[in-house]
């Protein structure tokens, strides 16, 4: 399998892939100093200069099962990962932007982190708790203190990211068989739906300048969030309106799963798999 690590850039509306891969890497995301990207592979996380387009494998200490839901602190000092070497499920922890030992954050399992709040000290995250099959969006502090539920109404949610003015965190949200982005404050409050269409929309990932908000977007009828599939790249006004197909991919699962744009709102990365 081949991964195309790409930078679409908005002034041109067009893309262009920076480093193809024999290997399956997903979700970069863009350093708030604009000079590399962080990406997975393997359970592993690496780091992708820009100048030097290369993979190079980050110290995560004993975690060696991270998956797709990984970040980067708004002050650019630390990397959030979710990882199951522990715990046999996904499980938040943080470590230093240039590598380390994780420090555990949620002490509960599954959880699959998404946001961190513009002032650095909480996390959105989809988790699973208890009996109830459905996942929902919480927040916690950096110390997994005061884990808050924020949703309850849906079938399942996901994807939740943070605005930059930290007045709304954005969501995938499932109701009735229908796919849609929401927004909602911190809180919970004020729980708008900002797409209303038959396509099934995922991953919603507000710009740094806080103008428009990117998503993934599925055919209609799909089921969770899959690889390798037809789907477009869609870019929302923050404020609602109609989105606009920026790029039709292969990909899905992996393509912008978390925060992917750069510092100056002008451009974001992705992965696409063009190949069988």
């Amino acid at each position: 399998m081949k991964s195309h690590l790409a930078i679409y850039d908005l002034g041109t509306r067009s893309h262009q892939d920076l480093l193809v891969l024999d290997a399956h890497v997903e979700a970069p995301n863009w350093t708030p100093d604009g000079r590399a990207l962080i990406v997975n592979s393997g359970g592993l996380l690496y780091r992708v200069p820009l100048d030097t387009p290369a993979l190079q494998h980050l110290d995560t200490g004993f975690a060696t099962r991270i998956n797709n839901d990984h970040g980067i602190s708004p002050d650019g000092s630390r990397l959030i990962i979710c990882d199951k070497t522990m715990h046999g499920s996904s499980s938040i922890y943080w470590l230093p932007v240039s590598g380390g030992t994780p420090q555990p954050i949620t002490a509960r399992q599954p959880s699959w982190w998404h946001g961190w709040s513009p002032d650095g000290c909480r996390i959105a995250y989809a988790a699973r708790r208890g009996a109830d099959p459905r996942i929902r969006i919480y927040t916690c502090l950096l110390n997994g203190d005061e884990e808050t539920c924020l949703t309850r109404d849906f079938d399942h949610c996901d994807g939740p990211d943070y605005s930059p003015d930290g007045q709304w965190i954005w969501f995938n949200g499932e109701r009735d068989g229908t796919v849609q982005l929401w927004r909602m404050h911190p809180d919970g409050s004020r729980l708008m739906p900002m797409t209303h269409d038959r396509r099934v929309n995922w991953f919603p990932h507000p710009s740094p300048d806080g103008k428009q908000v990117l998503y993934l977007s599925y055919p209609p009828g799909t089921r969770g969030h899959p690889p390798e599939l037809p789907v477009q790249l869609r870019l929302l006004p923050a404020e609602g309106g109609e989105p606009e197909v920026l790029a039709a991919i292969r990909g899905g699962q992996g393509s912008i799963n978390t925060p992917c744009w750069a510092p100056d709102s002008r451009r974001f990365a992705f992965f696409h798999y063009p190949e069988l």
